[in-house]
C-alpha cells in the first residue's frame, strides 16, 4: 500500500507534514513547527503519532516537540549534530543513514547551508523528498550559519534526485519566490507557467507544493545557477557557480 501524505498549515506560513503507513499504521510527523495542527490532522485521520523527523534546530520548526512526545511518546530524530541542542531527541542521524517510519524508508541526505545542522528526507520509495528550509518551490532557504558555496553543494545534492520525485519544503513561499525569479529570468516559459499556476492555487487558497522536481529544475533560478544564461543575466560571464548562486541569494535577501 502506498504511503499516505497530509499537508496543512503551521504557524503563520509554515507547512505541517504527516507521512503514513497503512501497512503497519506508523505515522511521522515531518519537524513539528507547533503542536496544535498536528494533533488536529492526526486525530481526523486516526492515526497514532510513531516518529517526528526533524531537519534542522530552528524554532519554527522544533516548537511542537515536546508536547507531542510527551502525548505519544513518539521517537525524536534529529540531525547529528548535537551543538544545536534539539530537545527529546531519541535518534540522531547523519548522511547516508535511512530512518524506518513503519516499513517507509527515510535517506537522510546532509543540506547545510541554511543552518549547519539541516538534513532533508529522502523516501525513495515514495518518490518523495522532504527539503524544509534548504529547497523551496521556486527558490531556497537563507544562507544564515553555512556560506554559499556549502548552500550551493547542498541544492546540487537535491537537484541530483530523479525528475519524478515531489518536493516537500517547509514554508509557503512561492508566490514571493515566483516575483523575485521573474527579475532575473523573465523569459523562462517553465517560470512563466509556474507563475501562472500558483496564482491561481493562492486564489484558491490551496497549497502550492508538492511540485515536481522536474518542474523545480527547470523554472527555479537558484538550481540553474550553473546555467551561463543565468550567469549573462547578472553579468557575471564565466563565474563561478556558487558566485553566480550567492549574487541570486543576495538579491532575493533584498527584494
Amino acid at each position: 500500500m502506498a504511503a499516505e501524505i497530509r499537508t496543512f498549515t503551521c504557524l503563520n506560513d509554515n507547512f505541517g507534514y504527516l507521512i503514513h503507513d497503512p501497512a503497519t499504521r506508523a505515522t511521522a510527523s515531518i519537524d513539528a513547527p507547533e503542536a496544535g495542527p498536528i494533533l488536529k490532522a492526526l486525530e481526523r485521520e486516526g492515526w497514532q503519532l510513531t516518529d517526528i523527523l526533524i531537519t534542522h534546530h530552528h524554532g519554527d520548526h522544533v516548537g511542537g516537540v515536546a508536547e507531542l512526545k510527551q502525548k505519544y511518546n513518539c521517537r525524536v530524530v534529529a540531525p547529528h549534530d548535537k551543538t544545536t541542542r534539539i530537545a527529546n531527541v531519541d535518534l540522531r542521524v547523519a548522511n547516508a543513514d535511512v530512518v524506518k517510519v513503519g516499513s517507509l524508508l527515510a535517506r537522510v541526505l546532509e543540506t547545510p547551508g541554511h543552518t549547519l545542522d539541516h538534513v532533508s528526507y529522502v523516501f525513495d520509495t515514495e518518490k518523495t523528498l522532504f527539503a524544509a528550509d534548504t529547497l523551496f518551490s521556486i527558490g531556497c532557504g537563507r544562507v544564515f550559519e553555512g556560506d554559499y558555496p556549502m548552500m550551493w553543494d547542498s541544492l546540487l545534492k537535491l537537484r541530483a534526485l530523479p525528475d519524478d520525485f515531489k518536493l516537500y519544503c517547509g514554508h509557503e513561499y512561492t508566490a514571493s519566490n515566483v516575483k523575485f525569479a521573474l527579475t532575473v529570468d523573465p523569459d523562462n516559459a517553465a517560470l512563466q507557467a509556474r507563475a501562472a499556476e500558483v496564482t491561481r492555487l493562492r486564489a484558491e487558497n490551496k497549497p502550492t507544493i508538492p511540485s515536481l522536481l522536474g518542474d523545480e529544475k527547470r523554472a527555479n533560478v537558484f538550481l540553474r545557477a550553473d546555467e551561463p544564461s543565468v550567469a549573462a543575466r547578472l553579468h557575471m560571464k564565466g563565474a563561478d557557480a556558487a558566485a553566480v548562486f550567492g549574487e541570486l541569494r543576495e538579491r532575493k535577501n533584498k527584494s
